[in-house]
């Protein structure tokens, strides 16, 4: 009797000792720990002395995770060397484990095979493994070319200000805004604030930021298409949820902060559009800002957590429980409150799996972000919003702080990297391990009534 090679190939996929989610964890954990170990190097630092290994395990974790929180000034504490391993660290990180890997046995003339591909299918947050390996490969080529375009911008405004050292700066912050990193070298951990009303600074960081985080299948879909109406229920939604948060997000900002003398207030309307827009927009989940974040009012803080909460959209470079799944809640919210059976949109009926894998995502984030703050709050001595908004930026992998990473305790520390690794590789490995695993049971069993509300 013959066996059929998928079935054969099924049946030693059956015999691996790991899963491709744990892999991708695993891969993700061994590249923050090397990471470290490079960054405890005398090497790294401008003082010439070993950086205390938790300092260095904190910065590694932030790069890999794509986060930007930092605990010691990344532009006056690390090297040539120390700022080297960063942004390959946010590169590969930003890109992911597999898609480095993908790369170099492409480069060595290596065929993928189908353990290979599973992994891919998991890393880029596909439901099937067709074209996977093309996805892969485009991820790549468009990483580059953004980057590329970007940095060469960026270079020649710095260049203005810093000399040749600004074409270094152009190219090393078109990688960390499009991955999403939000780490920066200008000192004194002041991120973008000296160029809160440069017009070529904020837009071009701000694209970088929104490419990045918009997910590498709609932007594929898009340049493939061209045409709204063509564009899969995906891209349609994720487009729709973005731009509405980008928009209402600006409104909003632009609304709590106009008076403030700290922040908004001694700006133009031209000024404060923009600072407003690049607030918006850095939340999910890049990093960067032109406002000093600790000077926000408190209920900007709070409508910031929310963004940050939310974060990018799937198969992007971004953190949080993404942009589709929010879209997800909201519209299966409509429906109950409509009364309608199906969650519906864009002509199209959301699938009951899917709505469910949304509320799960949402529950386990909300549940890790609720478990850890209340951990800061017995080992930090600082402001509840401050920790709230600290360990939302964590799990989000955004990187804005209020200016209380510096000053953590080592437990403090400890807590946001197991954070932000979550952040980073857990809701996305748990939602597509909840799909791998879905069994239709052959019994049903008889329906129950509990009351709700």
């Amino acid at each position: 009797m013959s066996i059929d090679p998928r079935t054969d190939d099924l049946l030693d996929i059956a015999k691996w000792r790991l899963t491709p989610y744990q892999v991708l964890v695993l891969g993700f954990a061994g590249l923050i720990f090397v990471g470290a170990l490079l960054l405890t190097s005398p090497l790294a630092s401008t003082s010439g002395k070993p950086t205390p290994f938790v300092d260095a395990l904190f910065t590694a974790t932030s790069a890999v995770c794509v986060t930007g929180l930092v605990v010691v000034d990344t532009g006056s504490h690390w090297s040539l060397f120390g700022q080297l391993v960063i942004i390959t660290l946010i590169q590969i990180g930003g890109l992911g484990i597999m898609s480095m890997a993908t790369l170099i046995a492409l480069l060595i003339g290596k065929k993928i095979q189908l353990r290979e591909r599973l992994i891919m299918q998991e890393a880029l947050n596909q439901l099937t493994m067709a074209g996977v390996v093309r996805l892969m490969i485009y991820v790549m080529k468009t990483t580059f070319i953004i980057e590329l375009i970007g940095g060469t911008i960026l270079a020649i405004r710095w260049f203005a200000d810093y000399g040749p050292r600004g074409i270094y700066y152009g190219y090393w912050h078109a990688v960390s805004a499009f991955c999403n990193a939000g780490f920066d070298l200008f000192g004194d951990f002041r991120s973008l604030t000296g160029y809160v009303d440069d017009l070529t600074v904020n837009i071009v960081i701000t694209l970088l930021i929104i490419l990045g985080g918009i997910g590498f299948t709609v932007i594929a879909d898009v340049w493939d298409n061209r045409r709204f109406s063509k564009f899969s229920l995906h891209t349609k939604l994720v487009l729709t949820v973005s731009a509405f948060l980008i928009i209402f997000g600006a409104a909003v900002i632009s609304l709590l902060e106009w008076n403030n003398p700290d922040t908004l207030g001694g700006l133009s309307w031209q000024g404060k559009l923009l600072a407003s827009y690049f607030q918006s927009v850095t939340p999910r989940t890049a990093g960067y800002n032109t406002l000093d974040i600790g000077k926000l009012e408190s209920g900007t803080l709070f409508f910031l957590i929310i963004l940050m909460f939310i974060g990018a959209s799937p198969a992007s470079t971004g953190g949080g429980v993404k942009t589709s799944t929010f879209g997800v809640l909201v519209l299966a919210i409509a429906a109950q409150i409509s009364g309608k059976n199906d969650v519906e949109i864009f002509q199209r009926r959301i699938p009951v799996a899917t709505v469910y894998k949304a509320f799960t995502v949402v529950f386990l984030s909300a549940l890790l972000v609720i478990l850890v703050t209340l951990a800061l709050t017995v080992t930090e001595q600082a402001p509840f919003l401050n920790i709230l908004f600290e360990v939302v930026s964590a799990f989000g992998t955004v990187g804005l702080s209020t200016g209380i990473t510096p000053t953590l305790t080592v437990a403090g520390k400890l807590w946001l990297i197991l954070t932000m690794f979550a952040g980073r590789v857990g809701p996305v490995t748990l939602a597509l391990a909840i799909a791998l695993r879905a069994r239709k049971g052959a019994l049903q069993l008889p329906e129950g009534r509990v009351i709700i509300g």
